[in-house]
């Protein structure tokens, strides 16, 4: 089974419904999307000359073409490499090297910016699919829709592999260590993913709408197989991304609507609704996750938008599939004030196995914090021709996923932080997250982020960035930061220290607070922890 056969099922069993469309305008059904899929098939294998198995890269924000030529890759038996268009392009050129890609896909900004890059590279094309070439591609003859699937090795000079194995999904991790590494994900890989999420989070059906404001090189992409695979909507705003304003009104219009966010996206729509007039009516779920998703923001989250908000654990390695609570566990906890299921990531997805290990890969008992380790079938085949990378990661069977956790004893898992995170302050570890909760707790910070700074005595200790509620920002420019003694606000040191100490050991509550006017993030969100050790190296 393969994600091409799942899409011609969608078309055979929902031809008329709709099936992509861009903000308000009429969407094409499933039929109508299969006739261009096809086209770009036959276009992708006979004029631009790929084989099954060659990679293509799709480097472009949000827009309809990026899901058809997702699936188009898919029927013509080709494994999309996505990138956030946000990278810079000596970024995507080391990846298009790495992963050998024949064709680059992308939009007119970045078209110009890649073409030195590109024409480095032997054997590449980069291809605008804004120009008049994409709609003559759409032209083409089609590809046949039902047909035998090509053998195809996942890695060159490998042996064939079954249908499902083949490589769909070839994921470039954020490289916050050294160079990224591409995530090797198959059919089957994918549709694992979609089985327990149907499981674990909700049910999908064809009157279901999932939108795309995150980028869909990422989680957003990914679910799109998800809503694919029953017959659902994609929808895309005309902006490519968030824009409130947008995201509102297509929430005021459309019905049944899903879409993945960030904690970051899920903090903007809230700040958009105090300060705006606006209604959700056709909001089903915000399916949050690609980042820390802390208690307070979550009891917040549930408050402004009522028990449409759910939560997902994974990593690239293991798409959105490790853990999760759907929205009905999500605002049950709140209601209940359950502030240890708000602290977790829920309960391990169905078709996984989640295990807790010491350093030497031993079980440890429950209660007692170490490596999260990972097995089931949406568990990645490794990393795309790095066997020495694989090696350190996937360690009998199972994938050390490089977070500590624990698990409690009612099956939640609970997350602590990264391994490399973790700061070690008098032989004690300490875990930032623990210390964010804490602060978050403060009605004055509106975003938080620990991290550890050399100590002569301790060997490390706490420092806390903080960023406060708009009503108590500090007026200095920029995100150059400044010691919070010298700081004018109504969050001072003494009430922060306090939050902490009502909440967490004396110890761990941080020694500095600096204020910043934000934090710094990658393009899905997640803050970027070496660039604050890098401003703290300045500051101290």
């Amino acid at each position: 089974m393969n994600l091409r056969q799942l899409f011609q099922r969608s078309v055979q069993l929902h031809g008329e419904r709709p099936a992509l469309a861009l903000g308000n305008e009429t969407a094409l059904d499933y039929r109508t999307l299969d006739r261009r899929v096809r086209a770009l098939a036959y276009w992708l294998t006979h004029a631009m000359g790929l084989v099954a198995g060659d990679r293509i890269m799709l480097a472009m924000k949000n827009c309809p073409q990026y899901f058809e030529l997702m699936l188009a890759a898919w029927h013509a038996d080709l494994c999309v490499v996505p990138v956030n268009s946000k990278l810079h392009p000596s970024e995507i050129h080391y990846m298009l090297q790495d992963c050998g890609a024949r064709l680059c896909l992308v939009q007119r900004d970045l078209f110009l910016a890649l073409q030195p890059a590109a024409a480095a590279i032997e054997g590449l094309t980069l291809f605008d699919v804004g120009t008049d070439a994409y709609t003559h591609a759409l032209q083409s003859p089609l590809l046949p829709a039902q047909r035998r699937p090509e053998t195809a090795a996942a890695t060159p000079g490998a042996a064939a592999v079954a249908d499902g194995d083949r490589l769909a999904w070839l994921f470039y991790t954020s490289g916050t260590t050294g160079r990224p590494k591409g995530v090797m994900l198959s059919h089957a890989n994918l549709i694992s993913m979609a089985l327990n999420f149907y499981a674990d989070l909700q049910t999908v059906d064809s009157d279901d709408v999932l939108l795309h404001v995150a980028p869909m090189s990422h989680g957003s992409g990914l679910y799109s197989i998800i809503y694919m695979i029953k017959g659902g909507l994609q929808l895309v705003p005309v902006s490519g991304g968030l824009d409130e304003d947008e995201l509102f009104e297509l929430l005021r219009v459309h019905r049944k609507v899903s879409l993945f966010a960030a904690p970051t996206i899920v903090t903007r729509m809230m700040q958009h609704t105090r300060s705006h007039t606006v209604t959700w009516p056709g909001l089903r779920t915000l399916l949050v996750g690609g980042a820390p998703f802390y208690v307070e923001d979550i009891k917040q989250a549930v408050h402004c938008f009522g028990p449409h908000i759910a939560q997902v654990y994974g990593q690239g390695e293991s798409p959105m599939t490790i853990a999760a609570m759907s929205s009905a566990t999500l605002s049950k906890a709140v209601h209940d004030d359950d502030v240890e299921l708000l602290a977790s990531v829920g309960f391990t997805q169905t078709g996984m196995y989640v295990d807790i290990v010491d350093e030497s890969g031993r079980p440890l008992p429950s209660g007692t914090a170490g490596e999260v380790a990972v097995r089931g079938e949406a568990v990645m085949s490794g990393y795309w021709q790095n066997p020495t990378a694989t090696a350190k990661t996937l360690i009998d069977g199972a994938l050390r996923t490089g977070d500590i956790g624990l698990i409690d004893a009612r099956g939640l898992l609970h997350l602590k932080d990264r391994s490399k995170d973790v700061i070690i302050s008098g032989g004690t570890n300490i875990y930032p997250r623990e210390v964010e909760e804490a602060l978050l707790r403060h009605p004055g910070v509106e975003e938080v982020s620990v991290v550890g700074m050399p100590d002569p005595e301790w060997g490390e200790s706490v420092v806390a960035f903080v960023v406060r509620r708009a009503t108590g920002l500090d007026a200095s420019s920029g995100a150059a930061a400044t010691p919070s003694a010298s700081a004018v606000s109504e969050v001072s040191e003494t009430e922060l220290d306090a939050v902490c100490i009502a909440a967490i050991a004396r110890f761990k509550r941080p020694k500095k607070y600096y204020f910043v006017q934000d934090l710094p993030k990658n393009g899905t969100g997640k803050v970027l922890k070496r660039e604050l050790h890098k401003l703290l190296e300045r500051l101290l």
